[in-house]
C-alpha cells in the first residue's frame, strides 16, 4: 500500500503521467536515479535514499515489454539488481573486460512461445507402426 505522503512525493518527481505507468505496470510508485539501459532497451534504476523504500527493494528494473518476464534481464543487470555487485555493468570494470565463454549474444528464455527450441529424435523407435504387405494378385 502506497502511502498519501508517497505519492504525492513521486507525483512531484516524476510526473503525473509517468506515475500512472508505474502504477498500472508495476503496482508501486518509485523515483530513484537512472543507472542505465541494457541491450533489450530495459532501464535500470536506484533509489539510494535508504528511508523512501523497503530495504532490498531499491533498485528496479522498468522492462521495455510489458509482456515481461525474467529472463528479459541480462545476467549482468541481474547480478547488479540482486545485490550480488555494488557496481551497475556500465561502471564495473570487470564486466565491462569480460568475454562470455559462449560468443553469442543473450537471448531470453522462449520457452511457451514460438521460438521455443524443439528436439529432434535421432534414435530408431523401439515400436513400428504395423504396415500391411499387399501381395499382387495374379
Amino acid at each position: 500500500m502506497v502511502s498519501l505522503h508517497r505519492t504525492i512525493r513521486s507525483i512531484q518527481r516524476v510526473g503525473f503521467r509517468e506515475w500512472w505507468r508505474q502504477m498500472q505496470y508495476i503496482c508501486d510508485a518509485k523515483s530513484g536515479t537512472y543507472i542505465g539501459k541494457d541491450q533489450f532497451g530495459n532501464r535500470y534504476y536506484e533509489n539510494r535514499n535508504g528511508e523512501e523504500e523497503i530495504p532490498g527493494r531499491h533498485r528496479w528494473v522498468d522492462l521495455a515489454q510489458h509482456d515481461y518476464n525474467a529472463t528479459q534481464v541480462p545476467p549482468e543487470w541481474h547480478s547488479w539488481i540482486s545485490h550480488i555487485r555494488t557496481e551497475p555493468p556500465t561502471n564495473d570494470a570487470v564486466m565491462q573486460n569480460l568475454t562470455p565463454p559462449w560468443k553469442a549474444p543473450y537471448v531470453e528464455n522462449l520457452t511457451g512461445t514460438r521460438g521455443a527450441y524443439k528436439p529432434y529424435n535421432t534414435v530408431r523407435p523401439k515400436y513400428n507402426a504395423w504396415e500391411p504387405k499387399i501381395k499382387a494378385r495374379a
